[in-house]
């Protein structure tokens, strides 16, 4: 793993992709016990710091004179199939760009890259894309629209059904373990941590881009 990356991953990768109750979650139901609603489908998202890009005409000068593109990384779609052994995941999203000289037409290739991540912190796998966007003449916006996929093991990404049971397991009042949260338990929740996957989509930026990103 790169300084890059261990940087995105200390900083980045407690992006919550929060949300209302849907699959992927574990919620409390009824305060009687616990309804699992998690598939094995992973999360989707954009890491922070890595959803936006800016290019500066002159290396090192990142001065608000010296900006020459900027970019955004925005409506990322997700498609998933968790029918076969392997889950396959179908990701796409728009790139809105807008450039500060306005002379001439131009094409700005920016690279991006899709990412497996287990547990939060472990990369299973990187591939890396770009994205090209064609600036007419005298036009300042341009968009363009990126792809990827990703495979996860679909056994990797179930909980185990000893781990199922003590998680969805009614509880009544004067039971022995009524008050004992079972997702607090360490094989519980190291459990959920190894069978937790993401696919996480993001603009491939070098160490000094990152930086910028980060502390702007």
């Amino acid at each position: 793993m790169t300084a890059r990356f261990r940087l995105i991953t200390a900083l980045a990768l407690a992006t919550a992709l929060a949300g209302c109750k849907s699959t992927g979650d574990i919620v409390i139901d009824e305060n009687v016990g616990i309804s699992a609603v998690r598939s094995a489908c992973p999360g989707v998202g954009i890491p922070d710091y890595t959803g936006d890009i800016t290019l500066f005409r002159t290396a090192g000068d990142t001065t608000a004179a010296n900006i020459d593109v900027v970019a955004a990384m925005t409506n990322v779609r997700s498609q998933c199939n968790d029918t076969g052994d392997k889950v396959y995941t179908a990701v796409s999203f728009d790139v809105l760009a807008r450039r500060t000289d306005t002379r001439g037409a131009r094409t700005v290739t920016i690279p991006y890259f899709v990412t497996v991540l287990r547990g939060g912190t472990a990369v299973i796998s990187k591939r890396i894309g770009s994205v090209t966007l064609t600036f007419a003449d005298g036009q300042e916006r341009a968009s363009a629209s990126g792809s990827g996929s990703a495979y996860v093991d679909k056994a990797e990404a179930t909980l185990p059904p000893d781990i199922q049971r003590q998680i969805t397991r009614k509880r009544r009042a004067g039971d022995e373990d009524a008050a004992i949260d079972p997702l607090a338990k360490p094989e519980v929740k190291a459990a959920i941590t190894r069978a937790t996957f993401d696919v996480l989509v993001g603009f491939q930026l070098d160490q000094n881009q990152l930086t910028y990103n980060a502390t702007r």
